[in-house]
């Protein structure tokens, strides 16, 4: 891992005009390219071939490399660069006028769901009771790529896509091993083990819960309902299907009010996540580490208490 030092002196390599534009000149179209030094220097604003050498050679083995037929082409962190200077990532911040949501609010039902952007971060908040749904960032590159009609969608899917890969482990800024906690919200302040006195850790009620994920590598985080992180799961893919329904058209502000979480657990932890389609029921028994152990459908109506809920609440991955 980079220390503070070596960072410094990384983005100290940086700091001059010609040699973030040596850095946009390898690049084109997206796609990195390759150059000699008397087209880097043209391409540059330097009056002499040895100034612009000089600030060439600040960047060579960094973030440029020189070939060994003598033409230079960036390296993997001059090309993240590159590309994050087009994208606005270091400079742009987007402020965006509200973009009203097809999707009812979950709490009141009015179709009242706007979406505010303000400094690359979206706020989904409902005008008619007045509450707040998430409050995620979004990258400038999506709001300049994206208008008002399209944003919503694209929001939504690069959002799915960061649960997606922090819950399979995987940091989708990194790459990094990703750290996974499940726990009931508001637990930290709950005070004891969160039991009913038998000291079992025995619950079983309605309560949101909330999966945690943090990358080990470069700290980035997550939280969200555990709803959000079995949307793409094999037997809910499935039970939507056989509804003739597609898990994918709910948002991430509004899965649906079909969706519940139950506690029921806290030692060892176990939740259970269900969810109703006409007469049937879907629920997914989840442990501590986020991991799926369990799944079970049945019939709503002739429902009976779940067989699993003991096995599921004794089940914690490793």
């Amino acid at each position: 891992m980079t220390d503070g030092d070596d960072a410094s002196d990384a983005f100290g390599a940086l700091g001059s005009e010609t040699r973030m534009a040596v850095l946009q000149s390898l690049v084109e179209d997206g796609s990195p390219v390759d150059r000699s030094f008397s087209a880097l220097f043209d391409a540059s604003d330097e009056d002499t071939s040895a100034g612009f050498a000089y600030h060439l050679r600040q960047l060579d083995g960094t973030f440029v490399r020189k070939r060994e037929d003598d033409r230079y082409e960036l390296t993997d962190a001059g090309l993240r660069v590159a590309r994050g200077i087009a994208a606005g990532a270091y400079t742009d911040s987007v402020d965006r006028a509200p973009v009203a949501l097809d999707d009812p609010c979950p709490f009141c039902e009015a179709d009242s769901l706007e979406a505010h952007v303000a400094d690359n971060v979206t706020t989904v908040g409902c005008t008619a009771c007045e509450r707040d749904l998430l409050e995620l960032p979004f990258p400038p590159a999506g709001y300049a790529t994206h208008d008002d009609e399209a944003l919503p969608d694209a929001f939504d899917r690069y959002h799915r896509h960061r649960i997606g890969a922090f819950d399979d482990g995987v940091c989708p800024t990194c790459g990094g091993r990703v750290r996974t906690r499940v726990e009931p919200v508001g637990e930290d302040d709950a005070g004891g083990d969160g039991g009913d006195g038998t000291g079992e850790g025995a619950v079983d009620r309605p309560q949101p819960v909330t999966a945690r994920y943090a990358c080990e590598g470069c700290g980035d985080r997550l939280r969200c309902p555990v709803a959000l992180t079995v949307l793409d799961h094999p037997a809910v893919v499935a039970f939507y299907h056989d509804h003739d329904r597609d898990v994918a058209d709910r948002s991430v502000w509004n899965v649906g009010g079909e969706w519940a979480e139950t506690l029921l657990s806290t030692d060892p932890l176990a939740v259970r996540v269900t969810t109703r389609l006409d007469d049937e029921e879907l629920a997914l028994y989840v442990a501590r580490d986020g991991s799926v152990v369990e799944s079970q459908r049945r019939g709503v109506e002739t429902a009976t208490p779940e067989a699993g809920d003991a096995e599921a609440a004794e089940a914690e991955s490793a």
